[in-house]
């Protein structure tokens, strides 16, 4: 059957139910973070840190917040990376749904400099707050177009040095491709659903080309990178 990849989905996911709890939650928050990794994720939102890292002193204390955190994956690898390199970052993860900070906090408690917030990212919280770097990690395809407009806004008053995306292209080999990973992780039925439909309201090139068009960007990059996603660095100094 044809896979039609033409417009953005708005299918709802059922992650987006921000009272969702329990194992099944949680088991699907740890599948995905471990095909992220498998599949090269991480990196990609590592390297795009490194980019808008350059040429800064390496004493400098550098704070990061990661928009929809999940389980904290993301976090943890930049901590163990800082740890390695003689960096100084202060992580922060935010997410709306209490279960899945609580899990991320139980899984990060050998590192002090992470901490997590439950909060709505549309209430206004990152005005408020002072950020170097913010992330957004497989989670801005859960917004329409509109809000994601009004995010990115937010964002790029928010963080002094810029802004890394990681996000998913919309695409029906990548549709395909994921079926076959569901087998091989054994997914349960939600994170199933939920990655297809995900895959579905990812992006094309165009699309980011037309949020960076319609947010007037300068200096920013949009790279396609394995497996199936996009990088994109916004720069805001």
């Amino acid at each position: 059957m044809a896979i039609d990849t033409s417009y953005r989905s708005n299918a709802p996911e059922l992650m987006d139910d921000f009272q969702m709890e329990g194992e099944i939650l949680r088991d699907a928050l740890d599948k995905i973070a471990s095909i992220n990794q498998l599949l090269g994720g991480n990196k990609v939102t590592l390297d795009g840190v490194k980019t808008l890292l350059k040429g800064k002193p390496q004493t400098e204390v550098i704070r990061i917040t990661d928009i929809g955190c999940g389980n904290g994956d993301m976090l943890r690898a930049l901590a163990d990376y800082a740890s390695a390199n003689g960096l100084n970052f202060i992580l922060k993860g935010i997410d709306a749904n209490k279960f899945t900070i609580e899990h991320a906090e139980s899984l990060s408690k050998n590192y002090a400099n992470i901490s997590y917030q439950c909060s709505d990212i549309f209430d206004g919280t990152l005005r408020d707050e002072t950020n170097d770097i913010l992330l957004c990690t497989l989670t801005l395809h859960h917004f329409k177009d509109d809000e994601i407009i009004k995010l990115l806004t937010d964002f790029i008053a928010s963080a002094r040095l810029g802004i890394v995306i990681n996000d998913l292209e919309r695409s029906a080999l990548a549709y395909r491709l994921f079926k076959a990973l569901c087998f091989v992780f054994r997914l349960n039925d939600m994170s199933r659903e939920d990655g297809l439909v995900s895959i579905l309201r990812g992006f094309k090139k165009a699309d980011l080309q037309k949020y960076t068009k319609i947010l007037n960007l300068k200096h920013s990059s949009i790279k396609w990178k394995w497996a199936f996603r996009y990088q994109w660095i916004i720069k805001t100094i």
